[in-house]
């Protein structure tokens, strides 16, 4: 959610952080703005709207600056307007901050301020928060790194901010409490980020700041201290990312592009994994905590979204394979009832971007009641991998479309080494099952790349379907959950009302929707639900609803039932989502496309939600 950027350092700052901006849209594009410092004044141009309306509102505008910082955001507090814009300037005009989180006492904040004289022009938590730093700096006669510690004492609630002075112009302040920041270190510069992606071309080495922390950058010096003044000394990392994995590569959107890096991304992720010979699977990550593995009695799985519908699936995975309870949550409900929790519980934390605010929450909880807590994560160095035990990361590569495509088959494929270890540590499969298992997982790439080009097959069925008002999903066993991801995709970036549930469920209410308008996708592989899933089909077909199939290649019967069917290589039960994912995906996209939808930053969503 919102995304900062911030330079200091020998070159012109606009440039940076423009480009800085357009690379961190995907986590807020409801408006835009920059502060750049000029000797003793503060220039800060705002605009609603995505970060082309800043660029056009700025123009031929005076930007000469080599300290700035700019902020692209996702509405909290205010709605979307330039004046509720960042950055946020104090009273007095010499303070501005960009933050990204939520200030929870700012109301009690903002009335103490009004009682002293301030006056207040948005409906942010930010304005708050730059004039009580001000209020501090005035009153104490204090530098601006202890005005804004002072500050973020009396702060309650999740932050990132980058924080600039008038009267101290080669300065600028990042503090970061449970939202994301990240600094790159360059040859007499600096650079401030929500995540990596504005970094990478201008360096590889980066701090991470660890919550309730802040980094006070001045004539070109960088210090780290927490808000308690205990002086720290950052690990600088070096990034791996490339920076030719933030652009589209010649497809018109990220999300298509996405797409087709799934046949790499899930190779990626098995890569040094497995040994199909010895039938072993290999996780570094965990491999240290394989006796809390084995003696867990149960697993919780935490995660919020996309991420949870991969959360399902394991629960199949672990519960078929190594048999295992598996309970899967809901990160944002886990975290504010009274989970039972035993210390021989085992906790698998999934997040794609590393720093889900619900799910960072949730798993503090589980560590906090004794369990041991693993995590599933694609952003090396973000919050959820440095707070849990152990765990394995996904090597999807960026994801920069809003709607996860790849992260969700890399979660899975992640999901199911970690079951095939715990099941052959445990002995519940034998070293031939692990050979036939990992044999057929080393081939879903290959199985991917056919089911791709039913795209064109796509196509013609997103033109027949695109004014639908509304869709149902249906599926069983490991079908279900992909049924739900189907319907999520559909209606984040189509607009369109989705509903997934599972195939059985279907005569206990969604039957009642059904009528000649109603498009029905069923997830119809054979498997062990493919007669049942057959009487569903026929159940919609009497009450002329509009059935769409994906079903396995070469499969006759449906095809006399369906109005649509879209076929993909045949592949076991458990293995299926990875495969049928992508008709889904594909689906979504092109109807989407046809519809006129912004695809990669569809309406009031954000990438990486880090705040409640």
């Amino acid at each position: 959610m919102c995304g900062i950027v911030g330079y200091i350092g020998k070159r012109e700052a606009w440039p940076i952080l423009i480009k800085g901006l357009e690379r961190l849209e995907y986590r807020g594009y409801d408006s835009a703005g920059v502060a750049l410092m000029q000797k003793d004044s503060l220039l800060v141009y705002k605009k609603k709207g995505k970060v082309s309306e800043l660029k056009n509102f700025v123009g031929d505008k005076n930007v000469i600056s080599g300290v700035g910082i700019a902020h692209t955001r996702w509405a909290t507090h205010g709605e979307p307007s330039d004046v509720n814009a960042h950055p946020q300037k104090s009273n007095s005009g010499e303070i501005a901050v960009v933050h990204n989180g939520i200030i929870e006492n700012y109301l009690s904040i903002k009335k103490a301020l009004i009682e002293k004289g301030y006056h207040f022009e948005s409906a942010t938590d930010t304005e708050v928060l730059a004039n009580l730093i001000e209020d501090i700096k005035k009153n104490t006669h204090s530098n601006l790194d202890e005005a804004v510690r002072f500050a973020l004492q009396e702060a309650v609630g999740a932050y990132a901010i980058a924080v600039l002075s008038a009267d101290e112009p080669n300065t600028i302040i990042v503090a970061k409490n449970g939202s994301p920041v990240v600094i790159g270190i360059g040859d007499q510069e600096y650079f401030i980020a929500s995540d990596a992606t504005p970094i990478i071309e201008y360096t590889d080495k980066v701090i991470y700041l660890d919550d309730l922390e802040m980094a006070i950058i001045k004539d070109g010096n960088l210090t780290v201290k927490t808000i308690k003044n205990e002086i720290k000394n950052p690990y600088i990392q070096k990034l791996e990312m490339k920076i030719e994995e933030l652009e589209k590569g010649g497809f018109p959107h990220f999300m298509l592009k996405e797409i087709y890096e799934q046949p790499r991304s899930i190779r990626d992720s098995m890569r040094g994994r497995i040994n199909i010979q010895d039938g072993l699977v290999k996780l570094g990550g965990i491999e240290k905590y394989e006796d809390k593995l084995l003696n867990a009695k149960r697993i919780i799985i935490l995660a919020c979204g996309t991420s949870w519908h991969a959360g399902l699936e394991a629960k199949y995975f672990f519960e078929e394979l190594a048999k295992v309870p598996v309970y899967v949550e809901h990160a944002s409900e886990f975290r504010y009832r009274s989970p039972v929790i035993y210390d021989n519980d085992l906790v698998i934390a999934i997040s794609q971007s590393g720093e889900t605010a619900d799910t960072l929450a949730a798993l503090n909880l589980a560590k906090e009641k004794g369990a041991t807590v693993f995590g599933v994560c694609n952003v090396v160095g973000s919050s959820i991998p440095r707070a849990t035990h152990a765990g394995s990361y996904t090597h999807a590569g960026p994801e920069i479309g809003v709607a996860s495509t790849k992260a969700f088959t890399a979660q899975m494929t992640v999901l199911l080494l970690m079951c095939l270890f715990l099941a052959s540590s445990k002995g519940e499969l034998s070293k031939k099952q692990m050979q036939d298992i990992l044999s057929e997982l080393d081939g879903i790439p290959e199985k991917i790349e056919k089911a791709l080009k039913t795209n064109e097959e796509i196509k013609k069925i997103a033109l027949k379907l695109k004014d639908a008002e509304n869709f149902i999903y249906l599926g069983r066993g490991y079908g279900f959950p992909l049924a739900l991801e189907g319907a999520l995709k559909l209606k984040e970036i189509s607009y369109i009302h989705a509903e997934g549930c599972p195939a059985g469920e279907m005569k206990h209410g969604p039957i009642a929707l059904v009528d000649e308008n109603m498009p029905v996708v069923f997830i119809a592989n054979k498997g062990n639900s493919y007669e049942k899933l057959i009487s569903n089909m026929m159940e919609v077909k009497a009450r002329k609803g509009i059935i769409i199939a994906i079903i396995s290649e070469g499969d006759t019967h449906v095809k006399e039932i369906a109005d649509f069917v879209i076929e993909i290589p045949e592949t076991s039960d458990v293995l299926m989502p990875f495969v049928a994912s992508i008709p889904f995906q594909l689906l979504a996209y092109h109807i989407a496309l046809l519809r006129g939808c912004d695809i990669d930053k569809p309406r009031n969503l954000a990438k990486s939600v880090t705040v409640e």
